[in-house]
């Protein structure tokens, strides 16, 4: 009995030792030659397919050494290699890469969240008067919570106000609606609904370019930003979201809309003197599609970006937050006119589990100017919300979020192009909220729930990557080089 039992713990101790053995040759495998982490993503709840993705992370990049913080500036930037100081954000390239320079002149990458404002929920606004009392309290607390974890600003959508009167401002962007505004204007009309629109909400999937009424509301909506101008934390201005650039906009405009309507009449003239006569839906070829849309497009950008300039001539014109894959997000004529007007062109990412290098070199060498990414998320099944809606694909915990907060990061700084991103969003969707759109109805797109519960486990890896981000550009570089 007595050996029998001292043979079974002689093997337990024989299997403890191999199990510390295959552990000590796993960490030393790694540190030696890193192997990077697969996440399971879906694209939504309802989507019974899951795929493995890769996971690069700032602990497995060889020789990567994130043991130090680096120097900042008072609004974030990079102490080295300073630029001339204007006392206000603007871009510049240095070498082969772009950068934002910050007012004191160092070099500067924007890391935001956006929608950084209190509870709209009514169970939101609940549970922030119980944790925090006030708007007050409130915005100084997660600022220095932000700040805690490597953010240096916030997107559209934030509470502006709230943001500027804090102790210590974050570095926020400032968005503006005049095509949003004015379809919410136009399509009283048509007795509050449209026979025929896109997901956007635009009659026929057009943007309303062409109408002169459009002019004095381009003014009257972007003149309010003149009490900004002053303002040395502000990074920028964004106007409207999501417009639909159809590919086929030429089409849609002679085929839809009525003969005396302004839409109608720029399309067919500029239809009729490209081909030299009285030309039909027949006529139009796919390159008059894309020079067309290159005309549709600056109709728009060249009336608001004007606007901007003229209201406030210190800050920059971020663009309009792109977001269609295979409308605008390819198109090279589109890209062109953004670079005339743009400081900074504004991209929402969606569909891939990462940026995608060419497509990121095509951007910039289109535009001639740098991007920003202005939402991009994640969401978690272990968040107990539904996650049916939204663009962000579905991975099964926090911590997955995280290694995709890190991975798609990485990925962005190696173009050289990308300065800055806006994860979306502060809070989580209220499921109970039915007076927000259906898009942002029941998915964890926060990095805080909606009692301000805060997910460590995306927020420790967003933290690697925000706190070391100008080291690691420099490795990149060096990496490349």
């Amino acid at each position: 009995m007595k050996e029998a039992l001292k043979f079974k713990w002689v093997l337990i101790l024989s299997a403890m030792v191999m199990v510390f053995s295959c552990q000590k040759n796993q960490e030393e495998k790694t540190s030696e030659s890193p192997e990077y982490l697969q996440v399971q993503a879906r694209k939504n709840a309802r989507d019974t397919v899951w795929k493995s993705y890769t996971a690069k992370t700032l602990d497995r990049l060889p020789d990567f050494d994130y043991s130090k913080d680096p120097e900042l500036s008072t609004f974030g930037g990079w102490k080295v290699n300073p630029s001339e100081a204007t006392g206000f954000f603007r871009v510049e390239k240095k070498g082969d890469r772009w950068w934002i320079i910050d007012p004191a002149g160092y070099p500067f990458i924007h890391k935001g969240v956006a929608v950084f404002r209190p509870g709209k929920s009514e169970n939101q606004k609940a549970a922030q008067a119980e944790k925090y009392g006030s708007n007050e309290n409130w915005i100084e607390k997660e600022t220095a919570f932000l700040r805690d974890y490597g953010f240096n600003g916030t997107g559209a959508w934030s509470n502006v106000d709230l943001i500027r009167n804090s102790k210590k401002p974050l570095v926020y962007t400032v968005i503006v609606n005049p095509m949003g505004s004015y379809k919410h204007e136009h399509i009283k009309k048509f007795g509050g609904k449209y026979e025929m629109a896109g997901w956007q909400g635009y009659r026929y999937d057009l943007a309303m370019v062409f109408d002169p009424e459009f002019d004095k509301h381009v003014e009257s909506t972007i003149s309010v930003i003149a009490k900004y101008a002053e303002d040395k934390n502000l990074l920028g201005y964004f106007t409207d979201n999501e417009l639909p650039w159809k590919n086929d906009a030429l089409d849609r405009h002679i085929q839809y809309l009525g003969k005396e309507e302004a839409g109608y009449v720029a399309a067919k003239n500029w239809l009729d003197e490209r081909k030299g006569k009285d030309a039909t839906l027949e006529d139009i070829t796919e390159e008059d599609r894309e020079a067309f849309n290159a005309f549709y497009f600056e109709t728009y950008i060249k009336k608001v970006s004007a606007a901007v300039r003229k209201y406030d001539p210190n800050h920059m014109y971020l663009g309009c937050r792109f977001n269609q894959e295979k409308e605008e997000l390819q198109s090279k004529a589109i890209f062109e006119v953004a670079g005339k007007y743009m400081d900074v062109v504004s991209i929402n990412h969606y569909r891939k589990w990462e940026p995608v290098q060419e497509i990121m070199d095509n951007w910039g060498n289109w535009a001639g100017k740098p991007f920003i990414i202005t939402e991009w998320y994640t969401k978690g099944e272990d968040s107990g919300l539904p996650n049916n809606t939204g663009a962000g694909w579905n991975v099964p915990t926090q911590e997955d979020r995280g290694l995709f907060y890190q991975n798609f990061t990485i990925e962005l700084l190696k173009s050289k192009v990308c300065v800055g991103w806006h994860w979306f969003t502060y809070q989580d969707n209220d499921p109970n909220d039915l007076n927000t759109d259906y898009s942002n109805r029941d998915s964890n797109k926060g990095i805080v729930n909606s009692d301000f519960v805060r997910y460590e486990p995306l927020l420790k890896n967003a933290k690697m990557v925000n706190d070391h981000t100008y080291e690691l550009i420099r490795y990149l570089d060096k990496t490349e080089d």
